[in-house]
């Protein structure tokens, strides 16, 4: 049988020392942990923006999703994408479902940009999993939700 002796350091308890932990273990045992986890997911739309001298160009991934099931609202330099996927039932044969890992409900991004859009000259393309935006820009906006095509 072999021993296996260990170096004391009296100042290794010092040295681990964190006095916040006690205040996550708090929280963490209150359940606000678990809740609060969701807020600091990064969004599941990714986005790509270029900007030229007269548009702002964005590309958000948005895979799986009909055109009807995405909206693109514009409110001056702020931007909002909002996605919506319902679950599908599956009926007959007498199957049931025995896993589901595919999302169901809302994907939404807002962003703020440089300048205020002009929606009127501003387009919405989704094609193949891809939103692209090609947003004008204006000095002083309004409100507008974009048609997509």
């Amino acid at each position: 049988m072999a021993h296996h002796m260990t170096h004391f350091d009296p100042l290794s308890d010092i040295a681990r020392f964190d006095p916040l932990r006690s205040m996550d273990d708090f929280f963490k045992d209150m359940g606000f942990k678990d809740a609060l986890k969701d807020f600091a997911r990064p969004s599941p739309i990714r986005l790509d923006v270029t900007e030229s001298e007269q548009a702002y160009l964005i590309k958000a991934e948005l895979p799986g999703f009909k055109v009807e099931d995405i909206s693109v609202d514009i409110d001056g330099n702020r931007v909002s994408i909002l996605a919506e996927s319902g679950q599908e039932h599956e009926e007959g044969n007498g199957q049931k479902v025995v896993r589901r890992e595919r999302h169901t409900g809302q994907y939404f991004r807002s962003f703020s940009l440089g300048q205020d859009i002009d929606t009127e000259k501003s387009t919405a393309r989704y094609r193949d999993g891809v939103l692209d935006l090609e947003l004008r820009k204006l000095v002083g906006g309004s409100a507008k939700r974009l048609q997509i095509s």
